[in-house]
């Protein structure tokens, strides 16, 4: 594979993304591309897109075209949400994620913990809609009534998990990247029949969206797995939200920041 370089990659993002309407503005001190459509804009990390291609080829680069068309497309047009309740569902962010829209409109949120906080969105097929409060307004809802509905559609959501072990500790990834795979983390059903289930420590990541990490920690080793590997996911995710994993006891979320010591080789 050819070296890529920042202003190819800049140029083959442009040739990809490129659509009527669309414009394209290139921060060279940042190395960023700004990409906007109508009153909707996306910034892209060129230096972050180069990584990822250099690891995972044009998957990489079509991941990312994805992600924004679909994001581009979730911007346009109302929804209806009192006759479609069935397709709302709490969405997991990092605490400095804005809580307004490019437009100045306000999130629908809540707090979480000290390194997370819930949003809510409007599913849309391959992508969703984060919901305003003046949605609510408009349809006569209230915050209660979409919390509700969105965590009764999280438990249906199914949870397949892929299990991998490194001397004795045991970690579980839910990977279906519908998502609202971070979501699940908000599923105490979920948590509370992992935590019977597992025999050390249990210890939840949620580096970034599309990536729910369960250890059963038993020893040092296994945090020192847990801390690299959640860094690793947090630098690769589209949507990163927290490399600090968190410590689940008496039905609570506590974030640990844990010290890596020794790389551990593949």
């Amino acid at each position: 594979m050819a070296k890529m370089t920042t202003l190819k990659m800049k140029e083959r993002l442009e040739k990809e993304l490129r659509a009527p309407n669309r414009k394209f503005s290139y921060n060279r001190d940042n190395d960023t591309l700004l990409v906007t459509e109508a009153d909707k804009k996306v910034t892209l990390t060129i230096p972050q897109i180069i990584a990822n291609y250099e690891n995972d080829g044009e998957a990489a680069i079509q991941k990312i075209v994805y992600y924004v068309e679909e994001g581009f497309r979730a911007a346009v047009g109302d929804v209806a949400l009192k006759n479609n309740m069935t397709r709302i569902y709490p969405v997991v962010r990092a605490t400095s994620f804005p809580n307004k829209t490019k437009a100045g409109g306000v999130l629908l949120a809540e707090e979480h913990t000290a390194e997370t906080q819930i949003f809510y969105a409007f599913d849309l097929g391959k992508s969703y809609r984060f919901i305003e409060a003046s949605m609510l307004q408009e349809e006569g809802l209230t915050q209660e009534e979409i919390r509700a509905a969105a965590f009764q559609n999280l438990e249906k959501l199914e949870i397949p998990l892929k299990q991998d072990s490194v001397n004795g500790n045991d970690f579980y990834f839910v990977r279906t990247n519908d998502g609202y795979d971070a979501s699940r983390l908000l599923n105490q059903l979920f948590l509370e029949e992992m935590r019977e289930k597992l025999t050390g420590e249990m210890v939840l990541a949620v580096p970034h969206q599309d990536v729910l990490i369960i250890g059963d920690i038993h020893d040092n080793t296994g945090y020192d797995v847990l801390a690299h590997m959640t860094m690793d996911f947090f630098a690769d995710g589209l949507v990163p939200i927290t490399s600090l994993p968190f410590v689940y006891n008496n039905g609570k979320l506590e974030p640990i920041f844990i010290m890596a010591k020794n790389r551990l080789k593949e």
